[in-house]
């Protein structure tokens, strides 16, 4: 392949991922990348794109994993941030990453690669899976028809990826193929093309298809680099449009799809399939309403509540919290203060009630830390099954009663992580009024994962209480749900996602993802318990904090709570996994019922979001959404609770 100087990085080489989501981008990333990865937001964007390193001849190369897109032509922000990654980032090689078992599907935005000029090579990636299902893919023969590299890769299994690695090092140079459209359409793209005579950093003839699909971004840059020149570019466009008074889309689509169906004559031969395996009607079980349910029950059971609320809130959070600090590290860290801190205030700061020592880091990491840590675990294997694109799948009947499609479903579960990180992963649904709903319900209704192990571990051990608390917040979240789609205009969501193969996990992939996101959550939160402590503390030693307590006194009552509990939801405010964290102080103390912890419980997890997820959302969803939506969430909060009490202590329910 020959990289021309253009293309050619003017430090490290850059090595660009790109290719439709789920089809093992990911995987390859982290096979070349190891350890030496970062993941941030792309500049001006909420999408993160992942950037790491690797050696390969001696040379150093630095690889970008673009998010998912399906064409040159963006439609989703994710698919806009990939496109000016290839216009901006100048790759010394793109890898297209397809799925072996779609690639009739995919191949056309390896043409749209091929034709912009890009130096691009193609990995037909998953090909266990296709040829377990009777696929026989002749690469050597594409690899002739397209002019450039072409790899067969099952990178789940580190099939492939030595060849991948020797083609990055050596960029050969292959001839390219030129695919030819139709007659008229080819006359179409030469009159456009002709009056293009700018610097780009792709080809004519792909700038030309773009500006007659009407994309905004491109005629902005053509309009900024032609100058002068660009009415002549708009007059050709405005006739060729004109004349065909066609959908340019559907015809350049039909022409695509046509060459690749002659390129995959030869290629791809399909032997009868004799029966489908137990993967496959897995996959299918999943999917499927009547089997579906159960299995996402049995996940949430076994995942959330067993391994999350059981052994990461219970057992964890008690050999941590109850034996190694409250019976060894406090008294010590206190035993300590009174020997050598004779000043009040700074005895308080650090080992008092709201000490830094004593409280900050104890929270952090004896209650945090494990449930955040069995969460990640626990995502990270149901993340490597393939098991969340079904999952959107088999809710997306339900979520478009809400005003929302089955692809919501990942920040909706990306929520019990982190609701903040969720917040900024709704830009990657369609539409304003989509992106608005699922923020209104993860500020309300999903709790993170530390608040939720917390919970679970406190209304395990009441009879029915769980029950009560999940019922409550669900119903709330469907209700609200269904209320917002009614209430905000928009049209009804589109779903589409691709559905990768189902796999058992590979403990590596579980353990290095996992590893990941505990380091990075813990970095981020422990400087803000850290901050919780400090004004924690101030607010005792000016006597604000007590202030704050007697004002809320009346909420409180009207919850049927008693006093010392405002202090959690002053916690929660901070985090919400603080505020859970203070419930937990308040019940190992005896403070409270049954229905009262009942009752607390679904307060606080409907209540005010913390101040890292308000501020998110004032980034996404602007001042004005986002002070409506923090409102909203705290009067329903109580109102909710009032009522819970009301209807608890008349029904006798958990006494």
């Amino acid at each position: 392949m020959k990289i021309s100087p253009a293309s050619a990085s003017p430090s490290v080489p850059k090595i660009i991922l790109v290719g439709n989501p789920n089809v093992g981008k990911s995987v390859l990333f982290n096979a070349l990348t190891g350890a030496y990865t970062t993941v941030s937001n792309y500049p001006g964007t909420s999408v993160e794109v992942s950037r790491g390193f690797c050696e390969l001849t001696g040379r150093r190369y630095e690889v970008l994993d673009t998010p998912g897109m399906y064409s040159l032509m963006p439609i989703t922000e994710e698919e806009r941030v990939a496109r000016t990654i290839l216009l901006e980032e100048a790759p010394h090689l793109v890898l297209h990453v397809l799925d072996a078992r779609n690639i009739e599907r995919m191949l056309p935005m390896t043409l749209q690669l091929i034709e912009a000029g890009l130096p691009v090579a193609l990995v037909v990636n998953i090909m266990d899976e296709a040829e377990r299902l009777g696929m026989t893919i002749d690469t050597a023969l594409l690899q002739e028809k397209l002019g450039i590299p072409v790899i067969a890769a099952a990178t789940a299994r580190k099939r492939g990826l030595q060849e991948i690695r020797d083609l990055i090092g050596a960029a050969e140079e292959t001839p390219r193929a030129v695919f030819a459209y139709a007659a008229d359409l080819e006359g179409d793209l030469r009159k456009v093309a002709g009056h293009l005579h700018g610097d780009y950093r792709l080809s004519r003839r792909a700038l030309a298809l773009l500006l007659m699909q009407r994309d905004a971004e491109i005629d902005s840059l053509v309009a900024k680099e032609e100058g002068p020149g660009y009415a002549k570019v708009v007059e050709a466009v405005n006739e060729v449009v004109f004349e065909r008074r066609v959908d340019l889309h559907l015809r350049i689509s039909l022409e695509r799809k046509r060459i690749c169906k002659g390129l995959l004559d030869g290629v791809v031969r399909q032997r009868p399939m004799t029966g489908l395996s137990l993967a496959e009607r897995l996959s299918g079980w999943t999917m499927n309403p009547w089997t579906g349910v159960p299995i996402l029950l049995a996940v949430l059971y076994f995942g959330l509540y067993q391994i999350v609320g059981g052994f990461g809130a219970g057992t964890l959070v008690d050999f941590l919290e109850g034996t190694l600090f409250e019976e060894a590290i406090n008294p010590w860290l206190e035993g300590l203060g009174d020997e050598h801190l004779p000043w009040e205030w700074l005895y308080e700061l650090l080992v008092g009630e709201y000490g830094v020592l004593t409280l900050g880091v104890r929270y952090a990491v004896a209650l945090v830390l494990p449930i955040v840590g069995t969460f990640f675990l626990v995502f990270s294997v149901i993340e490597d099954t393939g098991y969340f694109p079904r999952l959107a799948l088999l809710v997306d009947r339900i979520f478009k009663r809400i005003g929302l499609n089955g692809r919501a479903v990942i920040p909706m579960v990306l929520g019990f992580g982190c609701d903040t990180m969720a917040t900024m992963v709704t830009r990657t649904l369609e539409t304003n009024r989509e992106r608005i709903i699922a923020t209104v319900l993860l500020a309300l209704a999903i709790p993170c994962s530390a608040q939720l192990g917390v919970i679970l571990g406190l209304l395990s051990g009441v009879p029915g209480a769980l029950a009560v608390w999940s019922f409550c917040i669900l119903g709330i979240f469907l209700v609200i749900g269904f209320l917002a789609a009614r209430v905000l205009p928009g049209e009804q969501p589109m779903f589409y996602m691709e559905i990768p193969p189902l796999r058992l996990p590979q403990a590596r992939n579980v353990l290095v993802k996992t590893l990941t996101r505990m380091q990075s959550y813990f970095l981020e939160i422990f400087p803000l318990f850290i901050l919780a402590s400090v004004l924690l503390w101030a607010g005792k030693m000016t006597g604000f904090l007590d202030e704050l307590v007697k004002a809320m006194e009346p909420l409180m009552r009207a919850l049927g709570l008693p006093a010392e509990a405002a202090a959690a939801f002053i916690f929660g405010f901070f985090r919400r996994d603080f505020g859970a964290a203070g419930l937990y102080d308040l019940q190992t103390s005896g403070l409270l019922t049954p229905v009262q912890l009942t009752v607390a419980a679904v307060t606080l997890t409907l209540f005010v979001p913390c101040i890292a997820q308000f501020l998110m959302m004032k980034k996404e969803r602007g001042w004005k959404v986002s002070l409506g939506i923090l409102v909203f969430v705290s009067v329903l909060a109580f109102v909710a609770g009032a009522s819970l009490n009301r209807m608890l202590l008349w029904s006798s329910l958990l006494s």
